[in-house]
């Protein structure tokens, strides 16, 4: 059965036993294993192509639609994009391997924090929220390794219950220091060069870093103008816990 064929089931029926590779005339599937990601001849890794598997693209449909969400810019509905998919994606998948696919700019939305303030989310169009979160599963299986064994946050199969009860358990261990820091604006201070820099010692292909700067750089749409971003990471898309 061909992509399209896939896309067109009526319940869009993505299910294990029906992987198929989400290219066009190859007809073949190739499971991403972050371990064994083949090198070109050139020494780049063929990181989009992991991406873009359709097992990967999959799960991450799955998952935006599982959290919802309100549309972008463009109002698209988590509910509208597999039609939206089923009608464009060929377009979609060639932009994103020529390395030419361009986000739409956020929704500014200001959240009010317990403690006074305001908390401003970045929020994207629902189909560059899907392209985020296949990036953001490649990127989890490159880098969650490497993480030290008490971190939390942001990661699979972890939260915050768990860090609790670890600092229960070293609170019985007899330990009784606590210290808590925050960066202040920290968030709308990241500098993308050194950002980009620091992704580029383990993403060795150049499509993806021009993406998530594509993603960094997409602007923000205040009061009905569109601002750049040319510094921070915008809080409210899958992408943003890679790009701190």
């Amino acid at each position: 059965m061909s992509v399209l064929q896939q896309l067109n089931q009526p319940e869009l029926n993505w299910s294990e036993t029906d992987r198929v590779d989400m290219t066009r005339g190859t007809g073949r599937s190739e499971t991403f294993a972050a371990s064994r990601m083949p090198e070109r001849p050139t020494g780049s890794v063929r990181l989009m192509e992991q991406i873009l598997e359709w097992d990967n693209v999959r799960r991450a449909l799955k998952r935006v639609r599982s959290n919802q969400g309100a549309p972008g810019l463009d109002g698209m509905t988590v509910d509208q994009l597999p039609g939206y998919l089923r009608r464009h994606w060929p377009k979609i998948r060639d932009d994103l391997l020529a390395g030419c696919y361009v986000p739409l700019p956020v929704r500014r939305k200001a959240i009010e924090k317990p403690d006074g303030g305001e908390r401003l989310l970045g929020i994207p169009a629902v189909l560059d929220r899907l392209i985020q979160q296949a990036v953001a599963q490649v990127l989890q299986a490159i880098w969650d390794p490497t993480f030290s064994e008490w971190s939390f946050g942001f990661r699979p199969e972890r939260s915050a219950q768990q860090a609790i009860r670890q600092v229960r358990t070293f609170f019985q261990a007899g330990y009784r220091v606590s210290v808590s820091v925050d960066l202040s604006k920290f968030f709308d201070r990241v500098n993308h060069d050194r950002l980009l820099s620091r992704l580029a010692t383990r993403v060795k292909d150049k499509r993806v870093l021009r993406l998530i700067r594509a993603f960094l750089t997409s602007g923000v749409m205040i009061g009905g103008l569109v601002s750049p971003t040319d510094e921070g990471t915008p809080q409210g898309g899958p992408l943003t816990p890679w790009t701190q």
